[in-house]
């Protein structure tokens, strides 16, 4: 299936102070599931949902050790069972709120991970590459020696070459071009954007960023954002703005700024994306970009592992390794 809708489903809910009350906020998406689905189910075949970063659980405690003790969870999970059920009940793909993932082949790490699961089954886990630093005390993958999986997956699915990135990830648009050169044809973003930087003027990020990743890689963006009133997720506020955008940066829904659940729904046309990625000269940037003219991608600037073998994973340690780096930048006189 080629032509079909794609959801953007923000959440406001509480957060969890541990484990058990992950299963109400799963029980809730999959409420929007069904409702999505039938509710358009007159108009057009709904056949793709993204949801927000930190749907399940946000890391409300400043430490690894923190989060690991109350917060994390495998994968997979009683709660991507549900989401596999559903999926195969409807015939559906669902991008997943994401989990804080332990995993016990990295003892004492938390990954920041969004699954892609279909009517198959999980098609991938994608663990954000980039977390938000200095608060997020998520490991990246990128951190690991010995860490053989694909940073970057994309699934090639009936319904598109999909790929995931959470978040902070879409601020380097390395990340992009990598799911881009990996296939990927839809872009999905799985995000908990806040305020001020939101989906509000005078900064709006939100919405520059993600029309400048869909038309500089020719792909299809479905942005589903954290839309948590601020008594839900403080510190901040989370303005919502979920979104799809085609491959050529045009909106083509977008939730009014503000908190609260919502759900927009945008046409995916992926024969489309697939003629003009094959048929242009112009405006074709993989075809054009000249990797080898950039230097400083054979350069090293923030280096994996600085935490290796630190144990507890925290803010304080975060701020120590921006600083070992801004402090080289700054003896180079870059910064």
């Amino acid at each position: 299936m080629l032509r079909y809708a794609a959801a953007a489903c923000q959440v406001d809910q509480p957060n969890p102070l541990d484990r058990a009350g992950i299963g109400r906020n799963t029980g809730r998406m999959l409420e929007m599931i069904d409702m999505a689905v039938s509710g358009y189910g007159p108009f057009m075949d709904l056949k793709l949902l993204v949801f927000p970063e930190f749907g399940h659980a946000a890391p409300v405690y400043p430490t690894a050790q923190g989060l690991l003790a109350k917060l994390t969870l495998p994968i997979p999970n009683e709660h991507t069972e549900r989401y596999q059920a559903k999926a195969k009940e409807l015939g559906v793909y669902i991008q997943t709120a994401s989990f804080l993932e332990e995993d016990p082949r990295w003892p004492g790490r938390v990954f920041n991970t969004t699954c892609l699961i279909g009517p198959e089954g999980m098609w991938y886990k994608y663990r954000k590459v980039n977390p938000w630093l200095p608060w997020e005390v998520h490991t990246s993958p990128h951190d690991l020696d010995g860490y053989e999986e694909e940073l970057f997956p994309v699934a090639r699915t009936p319904i598109g070459n999909l790929g995931a990135a959470i978040c902070y990830d879409w601020l380097f648009p390395e990340a992009l071009r990598q799911l881009a050169a990996n296939g990927a044809e839809v872009l999905l973003r799985v995000s908990a954007y806040m305020d001020p930087w939101g989906a509000t003027p005078p900064m709006d990020w939100w919405t520059v960023v993600n029309r400048c990743r869909a038309l500089e890689n020719a792909a299809y963006v479905v942005a589903a954002n954290q839309g948590a009133c601020l008594n839900h997720f403080g510190p901040f506020s989370w303005p919502g703005g979920s979104m799809a955008v085609d491959f050529e940066g045009r909106l083509l829904a977008q939730a009014d700024p503000g908190p609260g659940e919502k759900i927009v729904v945008a046409p995916i046309d992926i024969a489309a994306v697939r003629h003009e990625r094959q048929r242009r000269m112009g405006h074709q940037p993989l075809a054009h970009l000249r990797s080898e003219a950039y230097p400083l991608y054979q350069e090293r600037f923030f280096p994996p592992g600085l935490h290796r073998g630190k144990g507890n994973h925290t803010v304080e340690r975060n701020n120590e390794a921006i600083a070992v780096v801004k402090e080289r930048l700054d003896a180079e006189g870059r910064l």
